[in-house]
């Protein structure tokens, strides 16, 4: 096939401009743009709203009972459980190898049939785990009243709704409609009325109603009672009884009625004025990219039109950051690409060059055919991996073109050479690009949490190195088949003649000292095997001592820095919005701290909320975030990073008395906390007690900060227990319980649908008869036989705490212990085995209380295992794919013996740029293994053919074929170099979490080259020296 594609260079053409147009369609029509790559979670919800109820009640009557309905379902993994006042959640982890959505219809099918869930819990709410694709937020600010600003709001999302393909738009930050009926006791007690009398006759009078038809001669006429109640002015003409004199008491004769919102009070503030969010998503296979300009477009045409004290705003625009790394990576793509073609014409014949080069767009162009199929978008991570492959596509051109430009050298025609070119290294090129797909396989089936996003860059990698070798093997020969011989051509130019005194500059420098070197480390092999021993030794003890550094994740900055504010529970809402305000302000000194001079901030935008968690989360008076937005590290005046405005802003807010905590946050791709303690067990007591123990032994590490927990103080919480004399009257605990909840949490009489919102009408005593202890005992409770009586005297009340959440995994009660730690600076894994001897310790005092470490220690865990099982299958498959072609069960660990080597040059390269290793790292180091046995088994299989073709002695076999196949191998590593360096040298934040595995490969490859040179052939020399010994001993 190679002499027949050679011979015929149309076919070769045709089937470069096929993939080269296939690609390019592929990447017009069919690839989706995004930040990261779409995944989807293999994770079951399982929410109930319990409205009203304490996180107790709530683990006892829905979580626990959900739990135990499905923990012996097949295919489940974890079960965990949240249980807040209000609300309870309970999530199952399917595992690996059971289908999601199979799962999921056994946990509805179990979870329907419960039939002991309270009756005041709403039904219960079963999905898959899906991740929302944000795209851009729009704020919407002024200074209006709440019920204005959210009416304007609506406005803004169904126009935006009605853009051209943009569907799901979400409100945050916002209280939910409420139409609230409040009454005080004495006018119920006036009219000897209930509130659940009240409750029935709202039912019965407010409703629609449909009532069959009328089957006529003309046709069939639909029969409807409209009588369903919308508005306050309606609530308020509702008949509730009519009076002895014949006058009717209506419903606004009896009670305040208020069309609102809910009681909790949120605060949600943008560059200082009341705000809304809309949070838009893109959808399906729509771009970022182009989401943000339909919406920015829309915004920018809006302004004009804005009421007055209005303002739009675009906030947390997703595409920014996107179009920046897109730009980065393609600015390196293009950097490196044009370093490799400049190294190949330096070392080849420019034509060869040229053609060498072209296999890059092809390769690249086979690879995107595939992404649709693999679902693969444009992200990220996957333009990363054409960066990372971008120096590789090419080594197996490179080894098959400069032993084609060798036999142009000899004087063989073009065609020729093309075909005996090719043809000689077809073998050793071929598996080589074999163990470099098998070393990058194991990357798509990482653990950890970013393990799921790595994962797509095998699916790019291998692609491309397939159709980089079709491209060398049927292509490329067709090309340079066809070029002129050198002599033909006319008198070459300067940069020609400058090519050619390099080219033979090269080839004597190689004789003069090459040869000599590896003349006398063949001689000296003690002593050279003693120095590359030395090497790995120097390296291993480097990182068993911690003088090399390893970070899981390394901190890098963001352009968003937050602050999360947790009061203890029950905390006035007043007092969370005061701080909020404060940590606001200071934020704001900040922003006119750092301005250039041209008048522009570092800090851009700030955004605050008081009383709810982002993305719309339920109102809670104790919670605040603070959020501000910053210029790109790459566009400001100063050298300032996040971290230190982070620093700063920690100073100017100074202590805030009585926070529970109080954490800051300014970097990207944290999927977990640097420090998590996760405790177990079943007495929540316990549990406490163990977790200040072990907070306080943390506190006293060095470099460690943000200690919390996860268990709050929690609430206050009164308790009841009925009187002997309320059983006398025939009141049951049952009874008293759901008046006092009607009373205070509310009766919910109906939820009616008015335009895009679901509003819930409440009936509830006054706020003003809600507010007290004395109010409570003397609420009036209705007997059995109609009387009413006060609280107090049908009840003992009782004072305790309530938790604000309890946590549960796997049945268990937990308890989480989280820390933030100084990456830069301290010693994280002397830190977690101190933390681990220390919390042995302690939880050996409390029986029944467990703990292990969470957080980026379990994904450490996870990602290590998975890199240790990687490297043991990688091993073994690179051993099976050098014994083929060689024939031999020892020549493959002659090959093989370059990859510890490869490891340590990569840590080298980590010293060379002052960076630690990281789980990055590692990953780069697992694609090295096949990458950099390459040169070594051309080299070795180059040995073998002149012994075997040419009968030369062991040594000259060795020295020949080091000579003659040092030029590729350089090529390859300095291309490979060439292509990754723009990137490992790249300081925009988008780039640095990306240049670890970077700075391993391309360093790892670019300081073996000097081992492949010498120890393989080295190592070849002594193998083949040992066999002849063994052989004369059996003889």
């Amino acid at each position: 096939m190679i002499s027949w594609f050679a011979r015929n260079s149309v076919a070769a053409n045709l089937l470069m401009f096929v993939i080269l147009i296939a690609g390019a369609f592929t990447m017009w029509k069919r690839v989706t743009v995004e930040t990261f790559p779409s995944i989807e979670f293999d994770y079951i919800n399982v929410s109930v709203p319990f409205r009203g109820s304490t996180p107790e009640e709530v683990e006892q009557t829905v979580s626990t009972r959900i739990e135990e309905a499905v923990y012996d379902l097949e295919g489940i993994k974890q079960i965990s459980s949240t249980s807040s006042e209000g609300i309870g959640r309970v999530t199952i982890e399917v595992d690996e190898g059971y289908d999601v959505k199979d799962l999921l219809d056994q946990v509805k099918s179990r979870v329907d049939a419960l039939n002991t869930l309270p009756r005041e819990a709403e039904k219960p709410i079963i999905s898959q785990s899906i991740r929302r694709r944000e795209a851009i937020s729009v704020v919407i600010s002024g200074d209006l009243p709440e019920k204005d600003l959210r009416r304007y709001a609506e406005i803004i999302q169904q126009e935006i709704a009605s853009l051209p393909g943009l569907s799901q738009i979400e409100t945050s930050g916002v209280r939910a409609y409420e139409i609230a009926i409040e009454f005080n006791q004495s006018q119920l007690n006036e009219y000897n009325l209930t509130l659940q009398d009240v409750a029935n006759a709202v039912n019965n009078r407010s409703l629609d109603l449909s009532a069959g038809q009328v089957r006529s001669e003309r046709g069939d006429i639909l029969l409807r009672l409209k009588g369903q109640s919308y508005t306050r002015d309606e609530f308020t003409r509702i008949p509730i009884l009519t009076r002895e004199d014949g006058t009717i008491l209506e419903l606004g004769d009896l009670a305040v009625i208020r069309d609102g919102f809910e009681e909790e009070s949120i605060n949600t503030r943008f560059d200082g004025k009341p705000s809304i969010e809309l949070e838009i998503y893109r959808t399906g296979t729509q771009s970022t990219i182009d989401v943000s300009e339909t919406v920015k477009a829309f915004v920018e045409s809006k302004q004009d039109s804005l009421p007055t004290g209005v303002s739009l705003s675009v906030w947390r625009d997703r595409a920014k950051p996107l179009e920046a790394r897109l730009s980065t990576l393609v600015s390196s793509a293009i950097q490196g690409g044009l370093l490799v073609i400049l190294l190949l014409a330096l070392f080849l014949r420019p034509s060869i060059a040229m053609w060498v080069s072209l296999g890059i767009p092809i390769a690249f162009a086979g690879g995107m055919i595939f992404m649709p199929e693999l679902g693969i978008s444009v992200n990220l991570i996957s333009l990363f991996a054409f960066i990372l492959v971008l120096g590789i596509v090419v080594d197996d051109a490179i080894v098959t073109g400069e032993n084609i430009y060798n036999h142009l050298n000899k004087g063989a025609s073009p065609l020729n050479a093309a075909i005996d070119g090719t043809k000689e290294v077809a073998v050793p090129v071929t598996f080589g690009v074999i163990t470099t797909m098998v070393a990058f396989l194991p990357l798509a089936f990482m653990g950890g949490g970013w393990g799921v996003f790595y994962s797509q860059i095998p699916y790019i990698v291998i692609p491309v190195l397939i159709f980089s070798l079709v491209e060398s093997k049927l292509i490329l020969p067709a090309h340079i088949g066809h070029t002129k011989p050198r002599r033909e051509q006319k008198k070459p130019n300067k940069i020609i003649q400058y090519q050619q005194r390099f080219a033979k500059g090269f080839e004597s420098a190689i004789l003069k000292f090459y040869k000599p070197i590896l003349d006398f480390v063949l001689d000296r092999w003690q002593l050279s095997l003693v120095i590359f021993l030395g090497i790995l030794l120097l390296v291993w003890a480097s990182i068993s001592s911690g003088l090399t550094r390893f970070v899981y994740f390394p901190r890098i900055q963001s352009e968003i820095a937050r602050v999360s504010l947790k009061m203890p529970e029950g905390t006035p809402f007043e007092l969370t919005d005061s701080y909020v305000e404060k940590i606001t302000d200071a934020a704001l000194k900040l922003k006119e701290k750092y301005r250039n001079d041209e008048g522009e901030s570092l800090i851009q935008h700030i955004f605050s909320s008081s009383g709810s968690t982002w993305g719309g989360g339920s109102a809670s008076s104790n919670i605040g975030r603070v959020m501000v937005e910053m210029m790109p590290p790459e566009s400001r005046d100063d050298d300032i990073t996040s971290m230190q405005v982070v620093s700063e802003w920690r100073k100017l807010i100074g202590p805030l008395p009585g926070v529970e905590t109080l954490t800051f946050r300014a970097e990207i791709g944290r999927s977990g906390d640097p420090i998590d303690i996760q405790l177990r067990g079943s007495d929540i007591t316990r549990l406490n007690s163990a977790a200040k123990e072990v907070e306080e032994s943390l506190s006293e590490i060095s470099g460690v900060f943000d200690i919390a927990d996860s268990f709050s103080k929690g609430k206050q919480e009164i308790q009841f227990k009925l009187k002997p004399q309320a059983e006398t009257l025939g009141l049951s605990l049952s009874d008293l319980a759901r008046q006092v909840r009607s009373s205070y949490f509310g009766v919910e009489v109906q939820r009616i649908q008015r335009g895009r919102e679901d509003v819930r009408v409440m009936l509830r005593l006054a706020k003003e008869e809600r507010g007290s202890l004395e109010s409570l005992n003397s609420l009036l409770i209705n007997t059995p036989a109609g009387g009413k009586i006060p609280l107090s005297q049908l009840a003992e009340l009782s004072y305790g705490k309530s938790p604000s959440s309890i946590y549960r995994i796997d049945r268990q009660r937990t308890l989480n212990i989280t820390a933030d730690v100084d990456k830069v600076n301290a010693d994280i894994e002397a830190i977690k085995r101190r933390i681990i001897d220390e919390a042995t310790a302690i939880v050996a005092k409390y029986p029944g209380v467990s703990f292990s470490l969470e957080g980026e220690a379990r994904e450490q865990e996870e990602s290590n295992t998975s890199l240790m099982i990687s490297l043991g299958f990688v091993l073994f498959a690179i051993y099976i794919l050098l014994a083929i072609p060689f024939k031999s069960y020892v020549q493959p660990f002659v090959v093989m013996t370059v990859i510890p080597f490869g490891a340590a040059m990569a840590t080298i390269g980590h010293w060379i740029m002052g960076m630690p290793l990281s789980i990055m790292s590692m990953m780069g180091m697992l694609a090295l293994t096949g990458v950099v046995v390459n040169d070594s088994l051309v080299l070795v299989d180059y040995i073998n053919q002149q012994r075997r073709n040419h009968g030369e002695s062991l040594k000259n076999a060795v020295l020949h074929a080091g000579v003659r196949r040092l030029r590729p191998v350089m090529l390859t590593s300095l291309t490979t170099f060439a292509g990754l360096m723009p990137l490992i040298f790249e300081k925009s934040t988008q780039a640095q979490f990306l240049i670890p595995m970077a700075v391993s490969l391309g360093f790892g490859i670019l300081l073996s080259t000097a081992v492949t040179l010498v120890l393989v052939p080295l190592m070849y020399y002594k193998a083949a020296h040992v066999k002849q010994f063994f052989r004369r001993k059996i003889a």
